[in-house]
């Protein structure tokens, strides 16, 4: 059986962000709120601007990016100069396969709340945070840093100017935009038992965030 074009391209896509270098440019583009252009980008990776540019008309030929144009100094008419390429991600359903999703471990969360709860006679909801928190345990490891823990599960920590991290990609994403609070409070949980099995003392909470997970992770504790 033949794949559909947008599988092909979906397909093709992924392929090109197996590269290092292509995936810290696709990667600074996640993290920005606005496209961004070929100069930006290379000063944000750290690449040559040909090399940026080059791998970022590659990003747009398989689809994992698109490009517009912008006069970035703001003039018009004659004189203003060329627009300037700028770059944006492609369709979501690229950005949510990079990082992949975690919907398999939310059913499994959510199955074995259910069996707690008929077992314990205690509510569902309590359930799956308790549920959710004894995962992260399970899951959480002291001799692997908190931060690589965080990233093989999906979150892609960033590290704040305050010495703690915020979590640019929820693994729960359309399950924690249809039931926010029940799967957000449960995915707290889950990221606390992961925090406390690293051995750093940090404090989780739930701190709402656009576009992210809504987990946040405090400094070291003292």
């Amino acid at each position: 059986m033949s794949q559909s074009p947008e599988a092909d391209t979906a397909t093709l896509a992924i392929a090109a962000l197996a590269d290092p270098t292509r995936r810290a440019l696709y990667d600074a583009l996640r993290a920005s709120d606005h496209p961004l252009g070929r100069d930006e980008l290379a000063e944000q990776t750290g690449l040559p601007r040909a090399t940026a540019a080059f791998h970022l008309d590659r990003l747009v030929e398989v689809g994992a990016l698109t490009v517009g144009f912008e006069r970035r100094s703001g003039r018009t008419g004659p004189g203003a100069g060329r627009p300037a390429k700028i770059y944006s991600l492609s369709h979501d359903e690229l950005t949510a396969s990079l990082p992949a999703r975690q919907y398999e471990l939310a059913g499994d969360l959510l199955a074995a709340a259910v069996e707690y709860s008929d077992q314990a006679g205690v509510p569902v909801r309590d359930a799956l945070i308790t549920t959710a928190e004894n995962r992260g345990h399970q899951l959480g490891s002291d001799d692997i840093p908190l931060v690589e823990t965080l990233a093989g599960i999906g979150y892609v920590p960033v590290a704040c100017e305050d010495g703690g991290f915020q979590l640019t990609n929820c693994p729960f994403h359309h399950l924690a935009a249809r039931h926010t609070d029940l799967i957000c409070t449960a995915n707290t949980a889950f990221v606390r038992g992961l925090t406390d099995e690293s051995r750093e003392s940090r404090d989780v909470w739930l701190e709402p965030t656009a576009g992210e997970c809504c987990v946040r992770i405090g400094e070291l504790r003292s």
